[in-house]
């Protein structure tokens, strides 16, 4: 698009249209809240003009004092909000205001359920920012023009938030934002100077840079400063009110709600630096894209320099909001240095340990809402058992899985509550992985723990295939898959175990298991006789380091190719159905029950017939047996 483009109408993004119309009719309730993400944003753009200007001074043109101003036209009805920061080139016009660039957008709004009420609460994990004028204005008018380009480059943009929007090149003597509502009839109340001072108390009192208005008064001439234009991390902690550390919060990150819990830190000495790290109560939608992490801010003596510094906390902590501001970095620091610097070294493991010692005091002391992090940052943290080998032992701390201790899936229990239940003589944690909760609870692999009262936990998201890969002990209890290999209770063995050998020679038993065997064999790499099962004639087991039935389904459902890897069958010689098996003599008849042996035993752990028609006429042969 060229500078020489003039005016022309374009349409909105398809989501666009949908999230105003959303605002428009959910969040009229909360309506003040335009002015801090109009604000908000306006911070924004000073800070980027502060960084832009470092390298290149004359961005600032001849207007180096940077600040936002309000200002309100009972006449016009209109609350207009200007700034002097980097401004929009007409191409980051219509980037910027005519679609939404987030990559959560897509999932955000097939989360929609067409219920306003819960829709609305969406809204706060997707972020407000500019749309929010909507909620309050019938028009939207926008002046702008970029730090840097010629004045006749400025960008006239106009919208009524319904199907379209119109973008026009026009003159534009000043650098910077000026975005002017027209106020709906009902939001008549913002055109008042002392309503628009106590929302700007409320919200944005700690932005770095002042907030100025016309003074009140027919005779009064001249401007106010209505915020105390300092950054809320400088101030002494102790002097700092929780809602203001939210109100702070809903700023750096543009959510709509009030954080789990927070971390403020100063520290002098050798090396200075002041640290206010927050976790969200809810998840962004972009929240399991790894490369999408705009959380920690990073500052160099109050002066912005990243929005998304990825060397200052690794990536399982991704969800982490906040600022970092430093004394000992340069002002003109990049992003190639920031990587190798030995300052953001110590500064990224502090943090790092900061947000692991908040956690671990938030699980002790508010355990409900250590329960409600875990709900939504759970699989996050896992990754860090494979991204930070030397925080293992500290992580798993963290950890909590369902388990057959308890009765509920919303119930999980730490390593640490799990090693205090264990079994005299029990010298495992033991676990099951699945595709679901129902799943792994009913998993046949469990009847023999189920009957000595043996714990064990169910781990059903797909990263924990990876977690036990990699987490292979804790508090030197090894961890162990009750699916994999032949089972091992030690101690605890059942007192037929010590007869299992004289059972195996059994010339009946021994028989029986070759007969499946040679029915089977293309499907199963050996068939043996277990103690594991009470209650099902079968089970499939995976060698102790081969690839388990629930891995090979998630390779498979990502598109991977894995080599075939034939699982074994283990049979239950108590079992009526093998009893009267083994003295079945017609072989096709055999051979359909065997070949049921295997099937139900696939299906029970959650895996997929290759032939469930084959399956179906085996069973339908069965039942007309039946008298």
């Amino acid at each position: 698009m060229t500078a020489d483009t003039k005016k022309e109408a374009l349409g909105f993004q398809t989501e666009v249209q949908q999230l105003l119309d959303l605002m428009i009719h959910s969040l009229y309730s909360n309506q003040e809240i335009f002015l801090r993400e109009l604000i908000s944003n306006a911070s924004d753009a000073a800070d980027r003009l502060r960084f832009e200007g470092l390298q290149e001074d004359s961005l600032f043109e001849d207007d180096p004092e940077l600040k936002i101003r309000v200002e309100y036209n009972k006449t016009q009805k209109t609350v207009t909000v200007l700034d002097n920061g980097i401004g929009m080139s007409r191409q980051e016009v219509v980037d910027n205001l005519g679609t939404i660039a987030k990559s959560g957008s897509r999932q955000f709004f097939e989360s929609l359920t067409g219920d306003q009420t819960k829709d609305s609460q969406l809204i706060g994990q997707f972020g407000v920012g500019f749309y929010s004028s909507f909620i309050v204005a019938e028009k939207v008018e926008v002046f702008t023009r970029r730090a840097g380009l010629p004045r006749e480059e400025g960008v006239h943009w106009v919208s009524d938030g319904k199907s379209e929007y119109t973008v026009e090149t026009v003159d534009r003597p000043k650098r910077g934002t000026k975005v002017v509502l027209y106020l709906r009839k009902e939001a008549k109340e913002f055109l008042d100077g002392y309503r628009l001072r106590s929302i700007i108390g409320k919200y944005s009192d700690h932005i770095s840079l002042p907030i100025v208005m016309p003074k009140e008064g027919k005779d009064e001439k001249g401007e106010d400063t209505v915020n105390a234009a300092l950054a809320l991390w400088t101030r002494n902690k102790k002097d700092i009110k929780d809602e203001e550390y939210n109100e702070f919060y809903k700023t750096v990150s543009h959510d709509f709600e009030d954080p789990l819990c927070h971390v403020h830190t100063r520290v002098e000495g050798k090396l200075e630096y002041t640290s206010l790290l927050f976790i969200p109560a809810r998840a962004p939608f972009d929240l399991w894209d790894r490369e999408q992490r705009h959380g920690v801010k990073l500052y160099v003596k109050r002066v912005f320099i990243l929005d998304d510094a990825k060397q200052l906390l690794p990536p399982y902590l991704r969800f982490v909001k906040g600022v970092v501001d430093s004394d000992d970095l340069p002002l003109n620091i990049s992003r190639e240095i920031l990587q190798q610097n030995k300052v953001i070294e110590t500064i990224r493991s502090a943090c790092t340990k900061r947000i692991l010692d908040l956690l671990k005091k938030l699980a002790q002391k508010e355990p409900d809402k250590y329960k409600q992090f875990w709900q939504t940052f759970g699989r996050v943290m896992k990754e860090g058992v494979i991204d930070a080998p030397d925080k293992r032992e500290d992580l798993a701390k963290l950890f909590r899985f369902k388990s057959t201790h308890e009765d509920t899936e919303e119930e999980t229990v730490s390593l640490d509550d799990y090693i205090a239940r264990m079994k005299e003589g029990q010298k495992a944690v033991y676990y099951v992985t699945a595709e679901n909760y129902a799943t792994a609870k009913n998993s046949p692999h469990l009847e023999i723990f189920r009957k000595k009262g043996i714990e064990v936990l169910l781990l059903t998201d797909p990263i924990d295939e990876w977690l036990v890969a990699h987490l292979a002990e804790y508090q030197e209890k090894p961890l162990s898959s009750v699916t994999k290999g032949e089972l091992d209770l030690g101690d605890l063995a059942d007192e037929k175990s010590g007869d299992e050998a004289e059972e195996t020679g059994n010339e009946k038993l021994e028989e029986f298991t070759k007969r499946v065997g040679e029915v089977l064999d293309e499907r199963v790499k050996e068939v043996r006789i277990t103690r594991r099962l009470t209650e099902s004639p079968a089970c499939l087991v995976a060698d102790e380091y081969g690839m388990g039935r629930h891995m090979e389904q998630i390779l498979k459902a990502s598109g991977q190719q894995i080599p075939m890897e034939k699982p074994i069958l283990e049979i239950n010689p108590d079992h009526p159905i093998v009893g009267k098996l083994q003295d079945e003599e017609d072989e096709t008849r055999f051979g359909d029950w065997a070949n049921i042996l295997f099937e139900q035993a696939l299906l029970s752990e959650g895996g997929q017939l290759e032939d469930p028609a084959g399956f179906v006429h085996r069973l339908n042969s069965i039942f007309l047996e039946l008298k």
